[in-house]
Formats: C-alpha cells, structure tokens, sequence
C-alpha cells in the first residue's frame, strides 16, 4: 500500500491535453522517515509508522520524536523498512488516492448555518430577532430534549476522509502533488495520503 503524510498549500486549477479546466489542489509532500514497521506477530496488526516535517535539534526532546508529525497507516504487503524514505514518487499520474484531515473549525452556529435550515418566521409582520431562530426542540410527553435533536453547536474541526481522488500530477522537483478536487482543511493542514484498496 502506498501512504505518505503532507501539507496543504492551497487550490489550483490546470488544463488536460483537450483543453479542460481542471480544479486541483495542491499538497507538499516532504520526505518522510519510516520510524516503526508493526507485524502481526508481534503486535497483533500489520501497519507502518511515519514521521513527517523533522524538528530542529533544540526543539527535540528525550520524551518526543524528531518529527513534528507522527501518523500510523494499516499496510498488509510488509513492503517497508525502519529508516526507509518516502517521497511523492511513490504516487504515479492517474492513480486513485484517500484523503484524511480535519476540516476547517468555524466556531460556534447557529441551526441555519449548522444543518441549512430555513428560519422560523417571516421577516415582516412585527417579527423582531426570530429570523434565524430554530424554534420548539422538544415535545411535552418526553419532557426532554430527544438525543440526537439538530441544535445550534461547534461546527467543523472534524476529521473527513475524501475517498477516489485521482492524482493529477507529481512534481518532484518542488515535492509536490496535484489531486483533482476539494480536499479538507484550510492552508497548512496535515494530510494522510493513501492508495485505496
């Protein structure tokens, strides 16, 4: 299985060979260090640790690693080694790739920005402050809140995997990679990259 951690940079757009407008986004891709290869003898699953983006010398601890990420992927072909190198050249034009991150946070909303919805009352006829408002939340029998009732709350800041991404382009030269399509997180989130199955 290929895996390798990066950082988003930002959207793109680039032109096929008939022409067409293509979105991508763009994600660096450093070098990263295999640091743990996990066996199921020994550890009951078979996966492979890596460390992305390695910290200067005064910020490594005994207590820390010596890269700033560190994130484990399920591999079952055993084709990695402690001290292997992965850069983006693991990734060929055309493959299909996951991607997991965290989504931008956008604080606390409202039901309307939240769950899209439409407003309790017109916006004429004296109706003063009610425009957004979610209206009744619960019924008399209960005399509760129900679990799971759409309310206003935190929204965003939640890890999103965006499955059948087709790699567009592999710049070796500046460590990049150009995925078509919207992936999650603003500028600078750490991405998992990886094949699907």
């Amino acid at each position: 299985m290929k895996c390798i951690l990066g950082k988003k940079i930002g959207m793109a757009q680039v032109f096929d060979k008939e022409g067409k407008v293509i979105p991508v986004t763009l994600v660096m891709t450093d070098e990263n260090s295999v640091l743990q290869v996990k066996t199921k003898e020994k550890d009951g699953y078979e996966a492979v640790k890596i460390g992305f983006e390695k910290l200067p010398q005064r910020k490594i601890k005994k207590t820390r690693s010596a890269f700033r990420f560190v994130k484990e992927f399920r591999t079952a072909d055993g084709a990695y080694k402690i001290g292997d190198i992965i850069n983006n050249s693991v990734f060929e034009e055309g493959d299909v790739v996951k991607i997991s991150g965290v989504s931008k946070g956008k604080g606390f909303q409202g039901g309307v920005k939240r769950w899209g919805f439409s407003g309790k009352l017109s916006s004429s006829h004296g109706n003063k402050h009610e425009h957004r408002t979610i209206g009744s939340v619960g019924c008399a029998t209960p005399a509760r809140v129900i679990k799971g009732k759409r309310l206003p709350g935190r929204m965003g800041s939640e890890r999103i995997t965006v499955k059948n991404l087709v790699v567009v382009k592999v710049d070796k030269k500046n460590k990049t990679i150009a995925l078509k399509g919207a992936v999650p997180g603003r500028r600078g989130t750490l991405l998992e990259i990886s094949s699907q199955k």
